[in-house]
């Protein structure tokens, strides 16, 4: 997959790196969550990651997160396809700090 390049303000640099982290660990207990049916815990993250998003420069972030919070309560397949793409795009990420 090509590079997806993001330009964040240098003002968030000292912190983006462990936002992004908090995001990576955030698929990994959504897995997990998936695998207890925690539903509500899974719709959570999901509305967290979608008002996080963009306040840091990730729309795409946000986009993924109101998918999960709003499939949560309904359909598994969603939730996973939306934690690959997050995956996929957290492991492509090109920032560049303006």
């Amino acid at each position: 997959m090509e590079k997806i390049t993001v330009k964040i303000d240098k003002d968030l640099m000292d912190i983006i790196p462990a936002y992004l982290e908090h995001r990576r660990n955030d698929c990994k207990k959504i897995r997990e969550l998936l695998a207890a049916d925690d539903k509500d815990e899974i719709k959570r993250i999901g509305h967290k990651m979608a008002g996080s998003g963009g306040g840091y420069g990730f729309d795409e972030i946000s986009k993924i997160g109101k998918e999960i919070e709003n499939n949560a309560l309904t359909d598994k397949s969603i939730i996973e396809n939306c934690l690959n793409r997050l995956e996929s795009y957290l492991d492509n990420l090109d920032i560049v700090y303006e």
